[in-house]
């Protein structure tokens, strides 16, 4: 197969790179960018493990071909925040203790940050709703909802 070139936003970075038609984003997130922490659980779509946001919509990385994102601004969870400068949901989950062996979080950080965007006012009935395609092995979601109740508050604080 013959390589296609794409150019997309990544975080805010605009990148464009050659790749072949079959390669999915996820793997091109990880590989030709370095952005690991797009982690890659079940291939099928069903963990939610490699949840980005593309174009303000949560998307399953390993289910799009990376020549699908061809033009799309594309956000990983390195695009939340910084190690001296948390988000204010990536500061929920350790605040709330919403993680435990973490190769869920960046799935359930994007599509809690995608989700909160659109809907800043959630109930925890409808947080347990969007979080219902993402799964967690280890924490029972509690803190998880606590963590995006407590993000959606602090989003609609005045700042």
């Amino acid at each position: 197969m013959t390589a296609r070139t794409i150019t997309l936003q990544v975080n805010g970075r605009k990148v464009e790179a050659d790749v072949e038609p079959r390669t999915n984003l996820a793997d091109f997130l990880r590989t030709a960018l370095k952005l690991t922490g797009t982690h890659v659980g079940c291939e099928h779509g069903v963990c939610g493990a490699c949840t980005v946001i593309v174009d303000g919509h949560a998307a399953r990385s390993c289910l799009m071909l990376a020549v699908q994102a061809d033009g799309a601004e594309v956000e990983t969870v390195e695009g939340l925040g910084r190690v001296d400068a948390l988000s204010p949901l990536q500061q929920a989950f350790s605040d709330c203790h919403a993680l435990q062996c973490g190769f869920c979080t960046p799935g359930m950080l994007m599509t809690l940050e995608s989700y909160l965007r659109e809907h800043p006012a959630p109930s925890r009935d409808e947080i347990r709703d969007v979080l219902s395609g993402n799964i967690c092995r280890c924490t029972g979601y509690q803190g998880i909802v606590d963590a995006a109740m407590q993000a959606a508050a602090a989003r609609r604080e005045p700042r």
